[in-house]
């Protein structure tokens, strides 16, 4: 850039900014500024007036300097052309010469005055095309294991974009599910107010009926006296004609009506504990389950009911996110609760499902499950009509039963460092683990039949005061 460009360049540029000016505005002391500039100028000091003379500015708008925005344009058109003319070849901001070198203990572009200055003394140059050259290639050896992770992360990217998609999916069913209980409970409720009412109406009813029948009475008995009393102011002659017939409906007139019935609502029966009474006969529809099963540890061949309750066999392999807490070996799931204290029990109804497995295992075992060290897993299974137990690294080992359970119960004592296992229908025992618990475990089932669900069974709620 020349001198003359150079000058010309300081005219055009704004005193606020130092920059080109953008739709210039003018004052009435003659100075130019950009109108944003000026503007924010204002804003920042709370008070109009000039930022070069500080002259109080009294003018409600700013005319524009129409003349100097041509100049403007025409300069920085003239500077592109002037930057395309040259081939837009960069030049050293502090020499105005054309950077040919690069230096290569800075890692910067320099020109033939830059090398000899005192910034670059004793350092080595070399041509912009070698440096150039050799830069590119350390930067393609630096980038090859980033390209080797992004082969990486793309199948990362790939198998999140299936995990959103099976989230969606569940969050859908989900919502499906949620509605659907929700509208049985609203059915129930609907049915219990209209059942309710339905009662009120018709205690109203026959208490009303009661208490017209007995108004009718009494209007009866009314309009019986006014007769007689007509009677008696008749002539002789006609009301000794007519005394006998009156003189009967006055001994029935004359009966005693009793008490008057009027009782009114028993309104305390309809409002009494009504959200209690509503509740309590709500266990009838309800169910509780004391363990559900988890659908995102499910084995893909385990194909779980819609309530969590129920786990078999798919005859094909399910489209489902690698997820990291999945079984992948054996067809197994956890259930969603896991335990670290206190007793609980839960009874699986396995039927006649030929192949199966119950029991607990411990949450660094089920973490370190692809490793197969099974020092936290104690349960019992069934493979073709042989039982078995197993613990630790132990094999399966005979377990001896006298008849077939239809029916296991699973007795959990965290606490007292005790599992055992037993008939839920004859009471007997079939096999107990005893071991002090340290860490949280979690109910493990186990099916390899597509035929037979195994099923954890349902307990009835009760409310005691």
């Amino acid at each position: 850039m020349d001198l003359q460009s150079s000058l010309l360049e300081q005219d055009l540029s704004c005193p606020v900014c130092r920059d080109i000016f953008q739709d210039p505005v003018f004052l009435l002391c003659s100075h130019s500024f950009c109108r944003g500039c000026l503007q924010l100028s204002w804003k920042e000091k709370d008070a109009q007036e000039c930022p070069v003379c500080r002259e109080r500015v009294s003018m409600k708008q700013l005319p524009s300097n129409r003349v100097l925005r041509t100049l403007c344009e025409d300069f920085l058109q003239e500077r592109s052309q002037r930057l395309t003319a040259t081939d837009a070849e960069v030049l050293c901001r502090l020499h105005g010469e054309r950077l040919k070198l690069f230096c290569l203990e800075d890692k910067e572009l320099a020109c033939l005055v830059c090398r000899d200055s005192k910034k670059h003394t004793d350092h080595k140059f070399c041509p912009i095309d070698e440096a150039a050259q050799d830069l590119k290639e350390e930067l393609n050896t630096r980038m090859t294991p980033l390209r080797e992770n992004l082969t990486t992360y793309k199948g990362i990217q790939q198998t999140l974009n299936q995990r959103i998609m099976h989230l969606k999916g569940q969050a859908r069913h989900t919502e499906l599910q949620i509605k659907g209980q929700f509208q049985a409970l609203y059915q129930f409720l609907h049915d219990e107010e209209m059942a309710r009412i339905a009662a009120l109406r018709e205690e109203e009813e026959q208490k009303s009926y009661m208490m017209m029948k007995k108004i009718q009475e009494l209007s009866y008995l009314s309009e019986s006296i006014h007769a007689m009393e007509m009677e008696m102011n008749m002539a002789d002659v006609p009301f000794l004609q007519n005394y006998n017939s009156t003189i009967q409906r006055a001994q029935s007139t004359l009966q005693d009506p009793g008490e008057v019935s009027a009782k009114l609502m028993n309104v305390a029966s309809h409002l009494s504990n009504l959200k209690f009474s509503v509740w309590e006969k709500m266990q009838g529809i309800i169910e509780y389950t004391p363990v559900t099963l988890d659908p995102n540890t499910a084995h893909p061949c385990l194909a779980l009911s819609d309530d969590l309750t129920s786990l078999q066999l798919c005859t094909e392999i399910q489209q489902l996110p690698d997820n990291p807490e999945r079984f992948d070996g054996y067809t197994s799931v956890l259930a969603s609760e896991g335990f670290s204290s206190g007793t609980h029990s839960w009874e699986v109804e396995v039927g006649d499902c030929p192949t199966w497995a119950l029991g607990v295992v411990s949450e660094s075992e089920y973490k370190n499950r692809e490793q197969h060290l099974k020092f936290g897993l104690w349960y019992i299974g069934c493979a073709h009509g042989r039982y078995g137990k197993g613990y630790s690294t132990e094999l399966l080992t005979p377990l001896t039963v006298s008849q077939k359970p239809q029916r296991i119960r699973v007795h959990l004592e965290w606490d007292g460092g005790k599992v055992s296992f037993s008939d839920a229908d004859t009471g007997e025992v079939l096999h107990s683990f005893i071991h002090t618990f340290t860490e949280m475990v979690y109910p493990y089932f186990c099916n390899v039949c597509s035929v037979q669900p195994l099923k954890i069974l349902t307990l009835k709620p009760s409310v005691n005061l």
